[in-house]
């Protein structure tokens, strides 16, 4: 269970994995204890904004306040829906499923995040209580010597936690974060030793609990861009080939539609390849994306284009077959005239390419033969 005191409460680790069908028992208890930290840290931050206001400080704190609000609204969010989803306890494998994916997914409501990016229910939890602990220590909440040996508890369980998250880091970052780890762990080992010989702590833990913060939600953030990324690059690739495969379409439609009527749409087929490999970092594949979106809506406008011309002379071919059917129905097919404007409109309409403004001409001229003869 997260602690009780507002001050040291933690967000509750998730249970399983994503696509894990979650053990029962383990569901609900990481339901009970996300209850007690969704009601401890908003007692805290409710308890810190009005700190800040009372300090004259509202302006200068509202960036990272408002950020932790809104990190506990997505979390409180989500927290109702697993909670719908768990109904009581009523679930078979498949909503235990939902229910990894509702923990473990993107939280949807954390739309304040730099850049919008999408973090995980447990993650958001955890740098929402990063935050926290900054705000804490920027507004000096934290009273007295007796204070600090607690304070330097929860700096060693959030050293732990920052060690868990480095281990999530890509190689060629990892040794940097190690290095950065160390040197904390190193400055809180002194001031435990200082406090173990009477020292009064208390004015070094601040920058400490500030910079322990700070790196923990960098860890959290930088995770989950990369995160994004991935899902960025994997959609890249997934629309590149899709576009790949409606190039090569949409120029055999192109090709047959210039081929069959005229006039026909002259638009250029994007050639995707012009659009260079995937890029594999964070900061192209955004722009990337971009490109291939608009490639998408050029092929998407010269496919109807292309289409419309075709269907134009098909359904001039279908206007001439009904009309000739109900000159066989009526008894006036045999008719000279319209023998002739029906040959004359075929022969047209089977040409190649198609002149659309003739062809029409030709329908149409059938037609008035047909009324003048039927109107009889």
């Amino acid at each position: 269970m997260p602690h009780t005191n507002p001050q040291s409460i933690t967000a509750p680790s998730g249970p399983g994995k994503l696509g894990d069908a979650l053990d029962p028992a383990a569901i609900q208890r990481y339901l009970g204890d996300l209850d007690d930290w969704l009601r401890g840290r908003r007692s805290e931050l409710d308890q810190l904004d009005q700190a800040a206001l009372a300090a004259g400080r509202g302006g200068e704190l509202a960036g990272d306040m408002s950020l932790a609000l809104a990190l506990w609204k997505a979390t409180a969010d989500r927290y109702q829906l697993v909670l719908a989803a768990w109904d009581g306890g009523r679930v078979l494998a498949q909503d235990r499923e939902r229910i990894s994916g509702l923990i473990w997914g993107r939280l949807d409501g954390a739309t304040e995040l730099p850049g919008g990016l999408a973090v995980s229910l447990p993650e958001a939890g955890r740098l929402c209580d990063a935050l926290t602990g900054q705000l804490r220590n920027r507004l000096a909440l934290v009273p007295g010597a007796d204070r600090s040996a607690a304070r330097i508890r929860d700096l060693r369980a959030q050293l732990e936690r920052i060690r868990d998250q480095i281990a999530l880091e890509p190689a060629t970052f990892r040794d940097a974060s190690v290095q950065t780890l160390a040197g904390l762990l190193a400055r809180l080992g002194d001031l435990t030793d200082r406090a173990e010989r009477g020292a009064d702590v208390g004015g070094l833990l601040g920058p400490l609990e500030s910079e322990a913060a700070t790196f923990e939600r960098d860890l959290i953030v930088g995770n989950a861009r990369r995160r994004d990324a991935r899902d960025q690059i994997l959609s890249a690739r997934e629309l590149r080939a899709d576009l790949e495969a409606r190039e090569a379409a949409l120029a055999k439609l192109a090709a047959t539609c210039v081929a069959t009527v005229d006039p026909a749409p002259r638009y250029a087929v994007p050639d995707v390849d012009l659009l260079g490999p995937v890029p594999v970092t964070p900061d192209e594949i955004g722009g990337y994306l971009q490109r291939l979106d608009r490639v998408a809506q050029a092929m998407e406008h010269a496919q109807h284009a292309y289409s419309d011309a075709l269907a134009e002379h098909t359904e001039l071919v279908g206007l001439l077959d009904a009309y000739v059917a109900k000159a066989s129905a009526t008894g006036v097919a045999g008719n000279p005239d319209l023998r002739a404007s029906e040959e004359a409109a075929r022969a047209v309409l089977a040409r190649r390419p198609c002149p659309l403004s003739v062809a029409r001409q030709m329908v149409t001229t059938y037609q008035t033969w047909l009324a003048k003869e039927t109107a009889r």
